[in-house]
């Protein structure tokens, strides 16, 4: 079955950086699109950015374009986003799932892994 498994998530102060980290297995992972999206207790699930199988094309939210980079490994079957210029608002629960921007499969999401950013 599909699974996948976040990491890299934590506290850092504003203007910092964190790398998070999605391992996948379960399925063909070099064949399909890959999305990170993000959730705040008490409200909905937010689209953050998308990358397709190959890696060529990517999107990003408004709120994250420049800050943020999409990337992935089909070798080690893993999906990064690096993450930069932190601000608090984006303290967050991160979640990648299968599929491109928001024809995401929400059914594949993982425990998430937690962004704080804070001083």
């Amino acid at each position: 079955q599909v699974q996948l498994v976040e990491s890299g998530g934590g506290l850092v102060q504003p203007g910092g950086s964190l790398r998070l980290s999605c391992v996948a297995s379960g399925f063909s992972f070099r064949r399909y699109s890959m999305t990170w999206v993000r959730q705040v207790p008490g409200t909905g699930l937010r689209l953050v950015s998308s990358i397709d199988s190959t890696g060529t094309r990517t999107n990003y939210a408004d709120s994250v374009t420049g800050r943020f980079t999409i990337t992935r490994d089909n070798d080690k079957n893993t999906v990064y986003l690096q993450m930069s210029s932190l601000k608090p608002e984006n303290t967050a629960m991160y979640y990648c799932v299968r599929g491109w921007s928001y024809d995401y499969e929400d059914n594949t999401r993982g425990q998430g892994t937690q962004v704080t950013v804070s001083t």
